[in-house]
């Protein structure tokens, strides 16, 4: 999406303002330098809270509100840094599909969508700074000032909005967005619309205006939120925002950034490439071996990164140049790192699954463990589409005895990641916050061990803390989005109709992997998790089916939507990589998505069956 969005900047703009691109610079510069501080002293905060537990039997009171308050910090300033990055989320299909003359109208549009959200988080917060009273009993701190970094966040937004517009040209355009931004802004509450029909339907066509015209997913949320405020919303602005910061205000939430840092870190300190020669030397030599090395590598490294773009960046820029001097055609190795990719997200640590058990409060431990069996069930049928689908020219020796134990014994440092994370958790030792930030700090001493540079160490941290920002607001957003659901119990509805259908578990399994399979088409997985997890779950044990084999179904339908149109992250992130256009990428994925949908039906009926 990234780059076909940059190609028709690109094409469509004007000689930019050298000052403006300056300035912009200058501010996305200082901006990621907080924002990776901010990351830094997070990690530090629950590392300490960590020793002081477990070596000293004490610890600090409010550790869990400072870090919730720095997490809601982050978020604030590193949100604005993915404005027009991959991580704004935008589907940008329709866009590239309209007439070129339309092209400057819909991106104007697509701002007025990130004016008014950062208006509402401004003003939003604003208003509830000044009603808001009392002190932190933890931190000693007035209660206003977690509400005040989302008002700042607000101004950071259309700042650096401004500045990008004015560096690539479009000076007039943008003023106009912030025109009728602005406009609509103090227009909205001015206006009731009395309808018999429910507020989240008008909710959802503003969210479903905002994705045709390639707004900010998150952006989206937070203006549909507002605009059905005119058609009899329970939610008044600044109940919008305060939803927004209690969504983001979870502890379990900041394993997000740490395990985006750990897998970061794996990468740029060489270890990552530990993993690589050892799944070479175990399948290396068999049929399609190399395909088959970086199938097993993404298993491997999805006990470290916990993020499938990640991994497909990752394989992107090592296999791909691989696969293709061994005689692979381009577009099908592409496709095969690809879907390879999508294992992270299941495999634990999974991000995805923090996601959903932040949506549903399913245990985090038995969600991973849940992720072990489908990622593994995954793997198994992606090695036979594989081995089906790829006539290798030229094999891999095979590995002597020898030279797979020193390949084992050189990964042994990315094998205690994973022993670190899913040990932990499970266990119960530490939490999966505490878990994740002890994950950090092993990859940030592997890294200073692997003599990576200052300057490599606050890349990853910038990188980390700007990646959680963007997902951290999405979360954000959509707890007034999923509000408003309930209040029109839409869960309900939902209920009803598979009542009607029969109330079966099969009935609810096939009606809920068709809305997934549906709505994975348009929506990013982390927003799809947030507003369709608390709808199907209750519908699900209704009908008899364990809810965490659900939540995994759950996942993995979502997951696979990394390898389809129009949205298709995992594609567009391979091809933005190798520069392979995304088409051919969506033509030769297809063997390796059946693979995927047959082990998601596998899943199916083992819940349905047990």
């Amino acid at each position: 999406m990234a780059a076909s969005r940059s190609d028709f900047l690109e094409q469509t703009a004007i000689p930019g303002d050298g000052i403006a691109a300056r300035v912009l610079k200058g501010v996305e510069t200082v901006l990621g330098a907080i924002a990776a501080l901010i990351l830094a002293v997070l990690l530090t905060v629950v590392l300490v809270s960590v020793c002081l537990r477990y070596f000293f039997n004490t610890g600090f009171i409010g550790t869990e509100d400072l870090g919730i308050w720095l997490h809601v910090a982050l978020i604030s300033i590193g949100a604005p840094l993915s404005l027009n990055s991959a991580l704004a989320m935008r589907l940008d299909v329709f866009v590239r599909l309209a007439p070129a003359r339309l092209l400057p109208v819909t991106q104007v549009l697509a701002d007025v969508f990130t004016v008014l959200a950062a208006l509402i988080l401004l003003f939003g917060g604003s208003e509830i700074m000044a009603m808001l009273g009392g002190i932190s009993p933890t931190l000693g701190v007035p209660e206003w000032i977690r509400f005040g970094f989302l008002g700042a966040g607000g101004v950071l937004i259309i700042i650096v909005l401004v500045l990008q517009r004015a560096a690539e040209g479009r000076v007039l355009p943008v003023l106009i967005s912030l025109s009728l931004g602005v406009a609509l802004y103090f227009g909205i509450p001015e206006v009731f619309i009395d309808s018999e029909l429910p507020p989240s339907l008008f909710l959802a066509l503003v969210a479903a205006l905002g994705l045709v015209l390639a707004a900010p997913l998150a952006h989206a949320f937070l203006t549909a939120a507002y605009v059905a405020i005119t058609f009899g919303s329970s939610l008044p602005e600044p109940a919008i925002v305060s939803s927004t910061v209690t969504g983001m205000s979870k502890f379990l939430l900041l394993a997000i950034p740490f395990f985006l840092l750990a897998g970061g870190l794996l990468t740029s300190s060489g270890v990552a490439n530990q993993l690589v020669r050892f799944a070479a030397s175990m399948v290396g030599h068999r049929r399609a071996g190399l395909a088959q090395t970086t199938l097993l590598t993404s298993v491997l490294f999805s006990g470290a990164s916990g993020s499938s773009v990640a991994n497909a960046a990752f394989g992107a820029s090592t296999f791909q140049p691989e696969l293709v001097k061994h005689g692979y055609p381009p577009a099908q190795a592409g496709a095969i790192i690809a879907a390879t990719s999508v294992l992270d997200n299941v495999i634990p640590p999974s991000i995805a699954f923090l996601i959903l058990a932040t949506a549903t409060n399913l245990s985090v431990g038995s969600l991973l463990v849940g992720g072990f069996f489908a990622g593994g069930l995954m793997a198994i049928c992606l090695a036979v589409a594989i081995h089906m689908s790829v006539r290798e020219q030229v094999a891999l020796p095979r590995a002597s005895g020898r030279e797979r134990w020193q390949a084992a014994i050189s990964a042994i440092p990315a094998f205690g990641l994973g022993i670190i994370v899913v040990v932990g958790i499970r266990i119960g030792i530490v939490t999966t916050t505490e878990a994740a930030a002890l994950a950090a700090l092993y990859t940030i001493i592997l890294a200073v061990w692997g003599r990576v540079g200052a300057g490599s160490l606050l890349a990853s941290f910038r990188q980390a803390a700007t990646e959680s920002a963007a997902i951290g607001l999405l979360i954000g957003t959509a707890g007034p989005f999923a509000f408003l659901l309930a209040v029109d119990n839409v869960s309900g509805l939902v209920s009803e109709f598979v009542t009607k259908l029969g109330g079966s578990a099969l009935a609810v399994i096939v009606l809920s992997n068709v809305i997934l399979l549906v709505v994975g088409l348009v929506l990013d997985i982390g927003a799809a998790i947030l507003l369709f997890g608390p709808i199907l779950l209750p519908a699900a044990v209704a009908a008899g089916i364990d809810p965490i084999h659900f939540g995994v179904i759950i996942v993995v339908n979502l997951m696979i939507h990394g390898l389809t149109p129009p949205l298709g992250m995992l594609i567009f992130v391979v091809s933005g990589v190798t520069r392979i256009p995304a088409a051919a990428l969506f033509k030769a994925v297809v063997p390796y998505l059946l693979a995927l949908l047959v082990s998601l039906a596998i899943l199916c009926a083992w819940a349905i069956i047990f």
